[in-house]
């Protein structure tokens, strides 16, 4: 054998190499040419300057380390991002690390990439998770949320452009990949190395499961934080249930759907106690329990109700006012929206979707049922084709196409609310010689990024609504107000005033003997505003010029004037329209049949 030709024994395991497993080994021992001269390419880089290399090399499997025990160890909620919570033992790992040093060597490199997969979507769980939790107050269902993601990419688009939808669509793409693949190779980097030193991986291996059995059993903890977990198998197991529920979830739902307390009261028994009037159900996006009870916005939004409750007094109307349970908190509209008209917890898109494909009747399809009512939709955050308009039973849709609005969008908000409100008026209400009108109206200004914000200006001045085109020029730059939460709390605050001054006004404006208003916040706002409060809870209002309309109420226990107070009746919204109708049926009093079980 030629003297130049290097022999490579089985014993040659330097850091980098190959052991007698046929781990995956470093370039770094790649042997020279025949004359013993410095190698092409990166191996001369690597013997040129060996430090370099070796840093690289350290660098590499530390990062790996990192990547690892942030799979293992992050949390899943935003708000537990902090030191501790990364100097924990996870279960999950020394279990990984025994496994992949038992397997023998033709399973071990395929056992460590379907690991690094596995933690790699386990890492993506916890990052949509912290968005989640961020926005709604809860996880991710694995079973029912996907829908969200499409309506997501149109909120971006809507919001920022279609440019901004392509850039974050694409970011979250490569974002995706992106972790899983880093994870994949971290996990065979810190296999291979574990395999070339397995007495030291053993020992280690043996001692950290030592450490946690004795952790657990102690219940050490720092900072009250346990220092022996497994929480990624708990988190995974709860997932496995909420598949399970979810499943079963529609099998519940559709028994639950099938008892509804009206569906044989004829038509000339329903609500005849506000047959000749105008009823209005107006939903206040994001209006929520926190906008009345939190130390910093309690006392602006105070002074908007009291304010609005003595200009509805001067113009002869009285009010009152309780709470409501929402299904949903931070977005979601929709679902407490069908909650409210349905009767029926409408919890998740599962149950949306089963209602809105089902024949039950709506508190909006009663008040058509009766025949003695127009019902019409006043929706400015519609902007295209809503075939669920029928379902709730609705007449005639405006949708913000069809207002004759000529203004700028407002971030996310299609259509300022008082111009909704005084296109209401333009193309329904202020019509002479019409019949009743039963109308639901959504109030979209209040809907986040709360940036920039319309302001209310002189009725007289809307026109056509180019006029706020110079306001929305005077208003903030969302991107500045989300790098601030007490910046964001502001901007809330502020746009609830705007639509609660819109309303008030209005009613004070156009609304006579004959008006009756409900109007209720759809749910509480995401959780950079609620500042931790897991309260579901809206306020609803009454508001009537006609006295026998509220006596009606007497037995609700409502607060007078458009503040709840703290202790008022509170209800689960799937409750209202039960005893809505029979409150205004024939006879009065409680509903007959207990609310639906959730």
């Amino acid at each position: 054998m030629p003297l130049f030709i290097r022999s490579r024994q089985p014993s040659d395991t330097s850091e980098g190499g190959a052991d007698q497993d046929g781990a995956p080994g470093s370039a770094e021992d790649a042997p020279g040419d025949a004359a013993g001269s410095v190698p092409p390419g990166r191996f001369a880089r690597r013997h040129r300057w060996p430090g370099v290399a070796r840093g690289v090399t350290v660098g590499t499997t530390v990062l790996a380390g990192a990547l690892v025990l942030f799979a293992l160890l992050a949390p899943n909620r935003v708000e537990r991002l902090d030191p501790v919570a990364f100097l924990r033992l996870p279960a999950e790992g020394i279990l990984l690390a025994a496994l992949l040093l038992a397997l023998p060597s033709r399973f071990r490199r395929t056992a460590a990439v379907v690991t690094g997969v596995l933690l790699g979507l386990l890492t993506v769980l916890k990052l949509v998770d912290m968005g989640f939790y961020q926005l709604l107050a809860r996880p991710f269902d694995l079973v029912l949320d996907w829908i969200l993601f499409d309506d997501a990419a149109d909120f971006v688009r809507e919001s920022f452009g279609r440019g901004g939808q392509v850039l974050a669509v694409a970011g979250v793409i490569v974002l995706f990949l992106g972790v899983l693949v880093l994870m994949t190779l971290a996990t065979v980097r810190l296999t291979g190395l574990m395999v070339r030193h397995r007495p030291v991986a053993v020992r280690t291996t043996l001692v950290l499961g030592v450490v946690w059995i004795t952790c657990v059993t102690l219940g050490v903890r720092i900072t009250g934080v346990p220092v022996a977990t497994k929480g990624n198998a708990e988190m995974l197991g709860n997932r496995v249930e909420q598949v399970r529920a979810g499943l079963r979830d529609a099998r519940v739902f559709e028994r639950q759907a099938a008892v509804d307390a009206f569906a044989t009261t004829p038509p000339d028994r329903l609500l005849t106690g506000l047959r000749g009037k105008d009823v209005l159900f107006t939903f206040v996006e994001s209006y929520g329990r926190a906008a009345i009870d939190d130390p910093a916005m309690a006392g602006p939004v105070g002074a908007a109700l009291q304010d609005g409750t003595r200009r509805l007094e001067e113009a002869g109307f009285a009010s009152r006012s309780g709470w409501l349970t929402s299904p949903v908190t931070g977005a979601g509209s929709w679902l407490a929206h069908s909650t409210f008209l349905s009767g029926l917890w409408i919890k998740n898109q599962q149950r949306y979707r089963s209602l809105t494909t089902s024949d039950r009747m709506t508190l909006t399809n009663y008040f058509r049922k009766t025949g003695h009512w127009r019902t019409v939709g006043i929706v400015p955050g519609v902007r295209r084709a809503w075939p669920e308009g029928e379902f709730f039973g609705l007449d005639h849709i405006y949708d913000s196409e069809h207002l004759g609005y000529h203004g700028p969008y407002f971030s996310w908000t299609p259509v300022p609310d008082q111009f909704s409100l005084e296109a209401f008026e333009r193309l329904e209400h202020g019509r002479k010689d019409r019949e009743p009108i039963m109308a639901e109206i959504i109030l979209a200004s209040s809907h986040n990024p709360w940036s920039p914000l319309a302001r209310v200006i002189d009725w007289d001045d809307l026109g056509d609504g180019s006029v706020f085109h110079a306001i929305k020029k005077e208003g903030t730059d969302p991107e500045e107000v989300w790098k601030d939460t007490e910046r964001i709390r502001t901007e809330y605050r502020r746009a609830v005033e705007y639509s609660l001054r819109s309303l008030t006004e209005w009613v004070g404006r156009y609304g006579d003997e004959d008006t009756v208003l409900v109007f209720l916040g759809d749910h509480q706002p995401v959780p950079a505003v609620t500042a931790g409060s897991t309260s579901k809870d809206v306020p609803v209002t009454i508001v009537a010029r006609d006295r026998k309309v509220l006596e009606r109420t007497a037995g609700w226990d409502w607060t007078d004037g458009l503040k709840p107070a703290p202790d008022a009746p509170r209800w689960g919204m799937d409750e209202f329209r039960d005893r809505f109708m029979t409150a205004y049926g024939p006879r009065g009093g409680q509903p007959r049949d207990p609310a639906p079980r959730r």
